[in-house]
This record gives structure tokens, C-alpha cells and sequence, in this order.
């Protein structure tokens, strides 16, 4: 890319895609085309076409997709399903369509079977069975990936796939019910710090282990994959570092100043019990994450804070 290189960041609202924006503005890059959601439905073919053949963007960041947490994924399994077909469908093909020099396409390490082993590397999609909870999804996205495949086989386009481990970070989804675990706690803690509630209950044993990783970091990395990567198939994001739920909450707890006690609730589920991405691939690549999960929290909670204070 160069630096008046036209770029469409789809989703450039939600955390990771205002991440790449930032990560862009801070490299000099100046020559954007954004909609919001309101703007622009990215569910709606026609609308998708009509914005494309207009703008004519010459490189694309697919970051915009329907997401949540367990709850959420397991309760709107259709709208979880249809939603990011919809959206990733309508961009790949307009790309296509309108000549778009390359495509990253952003998925989700939950398109890795539930009880792949650890850790999982790229050529482990498509060997089990994924979890149940965020089946849609994860088939949603896998779909993206091969689709982007596709388009490369048939057509010679430039499209990557990129698989980002679990994400947290700023712009993050705080709500009581929709979010993902670490947003969640950080909300959960702070609402408990500031009720002076006894104690915080947590879904399932504690024990599962998980790999997080700071969006700017991701961002960073997207922006590196579109210069230096383009190749088939899908490349792993993520740290290769892994913590237990129970380690995040007290981590959590610490740095939001909580002193009451932690339960958990072992009649509630688990999900999967590990899950830790290969990033061998992307190492060898020459990229590696700059912010520690501490760090990267902290980060978060002071976004949070200011956002929670703005709300009022």
C-alpha cells in the first residue's frame, strides 16, 4: 500500500477495525472511505455494489462481522449465521467486481474444531467438530475464508485470510450479556467495586486456559500481512501465550481494584477447554505482539472508565 492508497476498512467503527484505522492515521496514511453500519448496511447486496462501483477502493479490510460472547453466539444462531454471510459475501464479490488490488479477510480462531490439538496450527481447520455454542459463527467465517480461496483459484485475486486469537482491546463491547469473557469481567469488577458487592460469580470451573491479545496489536499485524503476505489459505494471529480464566480474573480483580471474593459456577458451562493458536507461521514471517496482557488491560480499563464516564 502506498500512502494515498485508497482503503476501505468495513466495521472501521468497532474495536478492531477503528484499531487499524488509528494504526494507518499513525503510518501516514490519509486517503480512507468509511461507512457506518447506519450508513451503509453491509447485509444489503445491492447497497454493497452501489458503494463499491462508486468509491473504487483499491485495497480492502474486512473487519466488519456480527460478533459476541457465548450467550450471544448460542442464543441468535441465525442472525449469528445469515448476518455474516450477508456481509462478508457482499465485499468479497464487490471487490472482486470493482478490481480491488488485495482483500484481508478477518476470522475467528473458533473456526478450529473444539478439541483440536494444541496448538493449533493452520492446517488443523476442517479435522473435527467445532463447538456447538458458536457453531454459526465459526461456519459463517470459515465460509469467508474459502471464499476468499475461491475468488484467488478462479479469478487470481489477491484475497488473504488472517485468523486473530481472542481479542480485547479498545472500542471493546462491554454489554452485561453479549460481550466476550475479558470485557465482560472488567465490567463485572468494576460494577461489583463500585456496589462494594461481597463477591463476583464467574461462569464454569476457572480452568480453561486462553490466548488474548491487545487489538492494536492485531492491527499492527493486519497491516503487515497486507504488505508482506499473500499467499492461500489462512494465517494464525495471536500471542502464543495462554492464561486460565481463573489467572484473568484475578488479574482482572488486581488492576481494577476489587476486593471481594471470586466464585465460580461449575453448573455453567466451560466451552472449550483450550484453545491456543500456532503462530509459528506469523513469527516466521518477521511479526511478533508488543503489549502484555497487564499492559494491554490496563489499556482497557482506562477506555472503559472514560467510556462509561461519557455515558453519563
Amino acid at each position: 500500500m502506498n500512502k494515498d492508497s485508497k482503503i476501505y476498512i468495513a466495521g472501521h467503527s468497532g474495536m478492531v477495525g477503528s484499531a487499524i484505522l488509528r494504526k494507518l492515521q499513525s503510518l501516514g496514511y490519509s486517503n480512507f472511505v468509511l461507512r457506518t453500519s447506519k450508513e451503509l448496511d453491509l447485509r444489503n447486496q445491492q447497497a454493497v455494489a452501489g458503494f463499491f462501483a462508486e468509491e473504487k477502493p483499491e485495497y480492502v479490510f474486512l473487519a466488519a462481522a456480527k460478533v459476541g460472547g457465548i450467550v450471544a453466539n448460542n442464543t441468535y444462531r441465525a442472525d449469528f449465521l445469515y448476518d455474516n454471510l450477508q456481509i462478508q459475501n457482499n465485499i468479497i464479490h464487490a471487490s472482486y467486481e470493482n478490481n480491488v488490488k488485495k482483500l484481508l479477510f478477518l476470522g475467528s480462531s473458533c473456526i478450529y474444531p473444539k478439541m483440536a490439538p494444541q496448538p493449533i496450527k493452520e492446517d488443523y481447520l476442517l479435522t473435527g467438530l467445532l463447538e456447538q455454542t458458536n457453531e454459526p459463527y465459526a461456519i459463517a467465517k470459515i465460509a469467508g475464508l474459502k471464499l476468499c480461496d475461491a475468488y484467488r483459484d478462479q479469478y487470481g485475486c489477491n484475497y488473504i485470510s488472517a485468523m486473530p486469537t481472542n481479542l480485547y482491546g479498545i472500542n471493546d463491547n462491554y454489554h452485561p450479556e453479549n460481550s466476550h469473557v475479558l470485557p465482560a469481567l472488567i465490567r463485572r469488577f468494576h460494577e461489583a467495586k463500585i456496589n462494594n458487592a461481597a463477591s463476583v460469580t464467574i461462569w464454569g470451573s476457572g480452568s480453561p486456559l486462553r490466548e488474548f491479545m491487545f487489538a492494536d496489536d492485531l492491527a499492527d499485524a493486519c497491516i503487515y500481512l497486507m504488505d508482506n503476505y499473500d499467499e492461500k489459505g489462512l494465517i494464525n494471529i495471536g500471542t502464543g501465550e495462554e492464561v486460565s480464566i481463573k489467572e484473568l480474573a484475578l488479574l482482572i480483580k488486581d488492576i481494577v481494584g476489587y476486593k471481594g471474593e471470586i466464585k465460580f459456577d461449575t453448573s455453567k458451562p466451560d466451552g472449550t477447554p483450550r484453545k491456543l493458536l500456532d503462530v509459528s507461521k506469523l513469527h516466521g514471517k518477521g511479526w511478533k505482539h508488543t503489549t502484555h496482557l497487564k499492559q494491554g488491560i490496563k489499556l482497557a480499563y482506562e477506555n472503559f472508565l472514560t467510556t462509561k464516564s461519557a455515558e453519563r
